[in-house]
């Protein structure tokens, strides 16, 4: 095995494993470094709800059979009300469409090492040149690529990851069967992907149902381990002890079991990056974190940064004439912002405002979102500031309040203002909030 490539990525993650697949279809020299071994792989990586949306599968080639069920709709639910968005979805077969990744960057000639845990950067002169694996083994290349998750081993070495306690998410999900998606009372779920909005369930978090097919679903909920979710919280309670309760007390879920062997657990981290790149380095996927803040979908997010990581390559690389200094490297952190995830203090601050508000808040926010248009709410989603001030009432200046004094929040006066020029001449305040 050579030692010496154009690129060495570290995970086989979906943001990893396309990165290599694009860059290898592309004639360079890749490697890429696993930690699991191939004969278990994804078996601890294995992590992910594994929703996303047609625009994803087309845009880089995936096929029809990593997927477990093609979904219609996308249900919010608050504890006593839920909305219906009619949007296509796909929910993957992970363990599939993570193989098929792998499998299809070989094809292209991208050389894959399991079974090896990258520990350190290997430095010259003060930039990275390689990496070491598996405590003494070691790989070096032109450029490198952190794909490790939250773990992020080269780039906390770097300096380019500066990961937060207390915006660290983690998530729980069973895949059951036995599952009513249409029980009388409730949204129908059938071929829905559901995200519900109830501090009872996952206080400072979502809890889902992604239908499957027929009577099975995967079933989940995640939250983010910050003071929301402390004060909301049930005195003893794990994350599987929340998980349990729903399936306890949820008419949908009584008599589903869990399919045997089939357990997913996982963790991202919500907060905006600080650096991404520097001298021969890019760090891509959940290492940033990409993962989308408001609703925590994570595979296209990962896809777009490996693309963008790719093309950053391509021109750093291109015509043999290699200049791979932090400046040119700086191409993807410009792509990310632009492509990956524009407008993302604005999402984050969505996000805080949305974790923030009561269980009561969640019902008018499913009132609110029926009474709006689709395009104010693809905006609002988007993060536009002026789409977000249609979602506020006079009565939630309150939690703009309580944010803007706990937290960095980005844009809060803005919105805050347009929020009260809004809702001055919007519907009447609902009689909880007067």
């Amino acid at each position: 095995m050579s030692e010496d490539y154009d690129v060495v990525i570290a995970g086989a993650g979906p943001a990893g494993a396309q990165c290599a697949r694009d860059l290898a279809s592309r004639g360079y020299d890749v490697v890429v470094l696993e930690t699991e071994p191939e004969e278990q792989f994804p078996r601890t990586s294995n992590k992910s709800t594994a929703g996303t949306f047609p625009s994803m599968m087309t845009a880089f080639g995936i096929p029809d059979d990593v997927v477990m069920n093609y979904t219609d709709s996308v249900v919010l639910e608050s504890p006593n009300d839920h909305f219906v968005q009619e949007q296509a979805g796909a929910v993957l077969e992970f363990a599939d469409f993570k193989w098929f990744l792998v499998d299809d960057g070989r094809e292209h000639g991208a050389e894959y090492r399991f079974d090896a845990r990258v520990t350190a950067p290997i430095m010259e002169n003060g930039e990275i040149v390689g990496v070491e694996y598996n405590g003494s083994e070691e790989v070096y290349g032109k450029i490198v690529v952190d794909a490790t998750g939250p773990s992020a081993p080269l780039a906390k070495a770097l300096g380019v990851s500066d990961l937060k306690r207390e915006n660290h998410a983690i998530g729980i999900e069973y895949e059951l069967e036995g599952v009513d998606v249409s029980h009388p009372g409730f949204a129908d779920l059938t071929d829905a992907m559901m995200l519900r909005l109830d501090h009872n369930l996952a206080p400072g978090g979502y809890s889902w149902i992604f239908h499957t097919g027929e009577d099975t679903a995967k079933v989940g909920l995640c939250y983010i381990q910050n003071d929301i979710h402390e004060r909301n919280a049930r005195e003893g309670f794990t994350i599987d002890d929340y998980l349990e309760f729903w399936m306890e007390t949820d008419p949908r879920l009584h008599g589903a079991e869990r399919i045997e062997g089939i357990q997913h657990r996982g963790s991202a981290h919500i907060q905006p990056p600080g650096s991404l790149s520097t001298d021969n380095f890019v760090a891509i996927g959940d290492t940033v974190p990409t993962i989308d803040p408001l609703w925590g979908e994570g595979i296209h997010k990962g896809m777009k940064s490996a693309r963008a990581a790719a093309s950053t390559v391509d021109a750093c690389l291109d015509n043999g004439v290699a200049d791979t200094s932090a400046e040119q490297m700086a191409l993807y952190d410009k792509l990310w912002h632009r492509d990956v995830a524009p407008r993302m203090d604005s999402r984050l601050l969505m996000t805080h405002l949305l974790y923030l508000a009561p269980n009561e808040r969640y019902d008018t926010l499913m009132a609110d979102l029926r009474r709006l248009d689709e395009n104010t709410l693809a905006k609002a989603n988007r993060g536009n500031k002026a789409a977000i001030a249609r979602l506020l009432h006079l009565g939630d200046l309150p939690l703009l309040a309580e944010l803007a004094q706990t937290r960095h929040a980005p844009g809060l006066g803005d919105v805050l203002k347009r929020g009260v020029d809004e809702t001055a001449n919007a519907v009447p305040t609902p009689s909880w909030f007067r």
